[in-house]
């Protein structure tokens, strides 16, 4: 993954309330295992009509916003099924930061394994950025400082610290692992020597 540290766009504004993951990507684009190539697809139902033309009327289809990189949505964002397309189609798209009052779960820890900043913060903050979205002007976020910065206003916003280590050094599940390496190696050195029928099996 890429590392994280701070951001700057204007923001995008979805004001819906429980925008689930079917909406985030339809489930007729889940075939793929591939984390790329999804994100003309990201909110397909919303940015396009029953022929597949583009809705000039959403946001994402909208110039600055077809080039935010932060998305500010309603609460409960990401909720329904557990599908990790979802944050592969916002990536892919180009977001790099969901702030929303409330996230689902297993989408919040999704992102965080694909290189997305998800910001949990009062709802009251998400309005006062959303002004900052129709006025076309860039709002910053600073991963090491957990903080949003707009005009001359700051709000902080809280995180788990392995998380957000995770987000800054560009760590995903895999690289977690390849960081143990040596420990693995050491460790299948000692099971050859103690326990050889155990690597022997196959």
């Amino acid at each position: 993954m890429e590392k994280f540290n701070n951001l700057r766009s204007i923001p995008s504004y979805l004001s819906l309330q429980n925008i689930d993951t079917d909406m985030i990507i339809p489930k007729q684009f889940l075939k793929t295992i591939k984390r790329t190539g999804l994100g003309k697809s990201l909110f397909y139902e919303m940015r396009y009509d029953e022929n597949g033309k583009r809705n000039e009327n959403f946001i994402l289809n909208r110039e600055p916003y077809d080039k935010s990189k932060i998305l500010l949505a309603g609460k409960n964002f990401g909720c329904g099924s557990s599908r990790e397309h979802a944050p592969w189609a916002l990536s892919d798209f180009g977001i790099k930061c969901v702030i929303s009052a409330s996230f689902a779960d297993i989408f919040y820890n999704n992102c965080f394994k694909n290189g997305i900043l998800p910001i949990k913060i009062d709802d009251k903050i998400v309005i006062e950025l959303a002004e900052y979205s129709n006025r076309k002007e860039e709002i910053e976020i600073s991963l090491e400082k957990q903080e949003i910065k707009y005009g001359n206003k700051v709000a902080n916003f809280e995180l788990d610290p392995f998380k957000k280590k995770c987000l800054m050094e560009g760590l995903d599940d895999i690289a977690l692992s390849m960081e143990k390496i040596s420990s693995i190696d050491d460790y299948e050195k000692k099971l050859q020597s103690t326990k050889p029928w155990v690597l022997n099996n196959g």
